[in-house]
């Protein structure tokens, strides 16, 4: 384990300090005194009471899960969330308005997508897409935002959902809100639930270990690095994921120490390469949530589109519709074998031959190993032209 680091305050102006926070393509891993074979690394990890091989998870987002996407993920080793709020619980057939998302032009693309959510979202069918998950052997994953959750998470439990994600661009534990709106109580929800709740998303040190308190069996951290999401931009909030990822990891050993109970820390947002992957893992990260890099799956209901979770938003839009296009099967973008060489394809080989050639043979090892920092031209607030870099923007 590392010593405790003194922060240095660095002095923006007169009445303002700041402290320095760094981006994934910063920082680099340095190898060890021993390597493995990559055969040899063990990536399994558990979240709540599921267990994975492969510690990576598809987003809640349209373009990125639906049923077929989450059986599938979960048969290849991995997971994958269903949001819950999205076009898959507004119509039946979810089909032909995703065919009319990936038509549209630029100019009409956030009408109507406020137009297409619009539509309720009908308790019959979250019971139904997680009955159809269930019934083709996956693992029911779902996610709603803390007012969907209140609302729906009788009607998840009832369907018998394996694990719960509470996501918002920022939740915590305080949430302060007029008198005649009644905040969800996320200790009392965690509590009432009969599956696993993962809380997100937190950056910060403080509200990871209160989630933790409050029950969660994980914890998203990351605000607005992703390539779909323009929170950053709109509102100027966040922290470079690299320091909010080793900041809520040394929450997480902290409450472990204290209680005994083991949270899972998420890395989400702004992740497109396996070296993304596992510079987020030995930051602290027990997994990883990831979007761009499934929306480029043939199997994703996208179309070649990526769009954030805000997108539809009727007061504040703040996602972006990127044409990612398609580069692969789910099986090759996860397990290989790699068709591309920048690093997006075959991201469980990347993470096993990355823990080979750092000696470590488990996660846990994983999260240990040496971080130095290493100035890119690329730095995290820019990963919308590292996507474009990719081809995966337009």
């Amino acid at each position: 384990m590392l010593g405790t680091c003194k922060e240095v305050d660095i002095v923006i102006g007169r009445g303002k300090k700041a402290r320095r926070a760094y981006g994934i393509d910063e920082i680099a891993l340095v190898p060890g005194h021993r390597t493995l074979d990559p055969s040899l690394a063990d990536t399994s990890w558990t979240i709540g009471n599921i267990n994975r091989e492969i510690p990576i998870i598809a987003s809640a987002m349209d373009s990125v899960v639906d049923v077929n996407m989450a059986v599938k993920l979960s048969q290849i080793g991995a997971l994958g969330v269903l949001n819950l709020e999205g076009i898959q619980t507004r119509y039946e057939d979810p089909n032909p308005i995703l065919d009319r998302i990936a038509s549209v032009g630029k100019t009409e693309f956030v009408t109507l997508m406020q137009e297409l959510y619009a539509e309720p979202i009908k308790p019959e069918l979250i019971k139904k897409r997680i009955a159809e998950i269930k019934a083709q052997g996956g693992i029911a994953a779902v996610s709603a935002t803390p007012a969907g959750a209140s609302k729906y998470g009788g009607t998840v439990a009832e369907a018998g959902a394996d694990l719960f994600f509470v996501q918002a661009t920022v939740v915590s534990t305080a949430f302060l809100s007029p008198e005649s709106v009644t905040p969800l109580d996320l200790a009392q929800f965690c509590a009432n639930m009969p599956i696993p709740v993962i809380l997100g998303n937190c950056v910060t040190l403080e509200v990871a270990l209160n989630l933790m308190k409050a029950g969660a069996a994980g914890i998203l951290v990351g605000i607005g690095p992703g390539a779909a999401c323009t929170s950053r931009g709109v509102l100027g909030v966040g922290v470079p994921q690299a320091t909010a990822v080793a900041d809520c990891a040394a929450a997480r050993d902290d409450f472990y120490q204290e209680t005994g109970r083991y949270v899972s820390v998420i890395a989400d947002g702004g992740l497109i390469t396996g070296g993304d992957i596992c510079k987020c893992i030995a930051c602290g990260a027990d997994g990883v949530m990831i979007g761009s890099p499934f929306a480029r799956a043939e199997e994703s209901p996208g179309r070649g589109f990526h769009w954030g979770m805000a997108t539809p938003s009727p007061v504040l839009p703040r996602g972006t519709r990127i044409q990612v296009g398609s580069t692969g099967t789910l099986e090759q973008i996860l397990r290989g074998p790699a068709q591309l060489d920048d690093g997006t394809h075959n991201l469980l080989g990347a993470l096993k031959t990355s823990m080979g050639t750092l000696g470590a043979k488990t996660i846990k090892e994983m999260q240990q190993v040496e971080v130095v920092i290493a100035p890119s031209l690329l730095t995290e607030g820019k990963v919308y032209q590292k996507a474009q870099q990719l081809g995966m923007g337009k």
